[in-house]
């Protein structure tokens, strides 16, 4: 039962390391303050960019099952966290479009896929780690709820400072140092995944809920003694 959710954090792992290897190398290329991580996926490497973020996302989805596999998401929790894997999967498999030269059916897929993958997360670590959830606490999920109410209100910032400057009538692109505050949301994100992914592979997985052990335990006790408990 902890096998995906190991499977998953070595994907995810992998992916991560592969994107930060090319932030380093571009380091004097690309400015980090305002060209979003995507553009990793243009020119002839993009193919590199497009496996990592493939690799984050099919670690994603295991770290997904794993945990619906031990009731431990919820239904919500994992269409959520799935969420995140298919848009992370929609933004490998597009490339982010060169916007100077006009929009583009790819380019604009990418977009959403960027926008399903940054909005599902937060969802997901807020509604799987809530701490009232679950009887016993740990330090993974409480990381990783810490986490997912710090990329809520990365999300809400974000679209706070968009509004004020469509109100200002400046492009939405512009109004904050685009790259900086993406790496920012990104890192917080991933770092969220990680800790439900540890949490996933630690918990002991069961297919019953702890009040259907408990009869169990006490039927089993019953028949071994030779008759019903009084």
């Amino acid at each position: 039962m902890h096998q995906p959710a190991r499977w998953g954090l070595g994907a995810a792992g992998a992916g991560i390391a592969m994107i930060v290897v090319l932030e380093l190398a571009s380091i004097d290329e690309m400015n980090p303050l305002k060209r979003t991580i995507s553009e990793h996926g243009l020119g002839p490497d993009g193919w590199i960019f497009g496996l990592a973020v493939g690799l984050l996302a099919a670690g994603s989805a295991a770290i997904g099952v794993s945990l619906a596999r031990k009731r431990l998401a919820g239904i919500f929790g994992t269409i959520a966290l799935m969420g995140w894997s298919v848009g992370l999967f929609m933004t490998a498999w597009f490339e982010k479009n060169d916007w100077s030269v006009g929009p583009s059916l790819h380019g604009s897929i990418h977009r959403m896929g960027s926008f399903i993958a940054f909005l599902s997360l937060p969802l997901a670590a807020v509604i799987i780690a809530r701490p009232w959830r679950h009887r016993e606490r740990s330090r993974a999920t409480l990381v990783a709820f810490g986490l997912g109410i710090c990329s809520v209100l990365w999300v809400v910032g974000i679209a706070a400072v968009m509004l004020i400057g469509a109100r200002d009538g400046m492009p939405w692109w512009r109004v904050m140092p685009l790259g900086l505050v993406e790496r920012g949301l990104a890192v917080t994100e991933v770092a969220a995944l990680l800790a439900l992914g540890v949490w996933a592979a630690r918990r002991l997985g069961t297919t019953e809920e702890p009040d259907q052990l408990g009869e169990a335990a006490v039927a089993g006790v019953a028949e071994r003694s030779g008759g019903p408990l009084t």
